[in-house]
């Protein structure tokens, strides 16, 4: 499975930012689907989950209300729509894929390479 992620880019604070995240190779479908964030000098940290079949949506506490995870309906390719962005959003965002999780996050298998964010105040 590969994973390519696109979309980021430079927004000032309250605006909006819609990433990417398209799927190839074998049984991509098969996958659970996530987004991560990081910033330098911090481990890397779950952002939104959204499980295979689509029906399950999950997300940390600090973007609940302004980000949304959702799928294509081939399940190829997964979105993250942020909205109201603050500057502490400001990180590079990376896509994964693995097993959905009992806490709501997912067990990453695949990377994508990341996409910065930047968010201007």
């Amino acid at each position: 499975v590969q994973l390519q992620a696109s979309g980021g880019g430079l927004v000032q604070a309250g605006g909006s930012l819609r990433l990417s995240c398209a799927a190839s190779g074998r049984f991509f479908s098969s996958y659970s689907r996530a987004w991560f964030r990081q910033t330098p000098g911090k481990e890397r940290e779950f952002v939104a989950a959204i499980k295979r079949g689509g029906g399950t949506t999950t997300y940390t506490d600090s973007v609940k209300g302004r980000f949304t995870i959702s799928r294509d309906s081939a399940e190829n390719t997964v979105y993250l729509e942020m909205n109201n962005l603050k500057p502490e959003d400001t990180a590079v965002y990376y896509c994964a894929a693995g097993s959905f999780l009992l806490n709501g996050q997912i067990a990453p298998k695949y990377w994508g390479q990341g996409t910065l964010v930047t968010v201007s105040s």
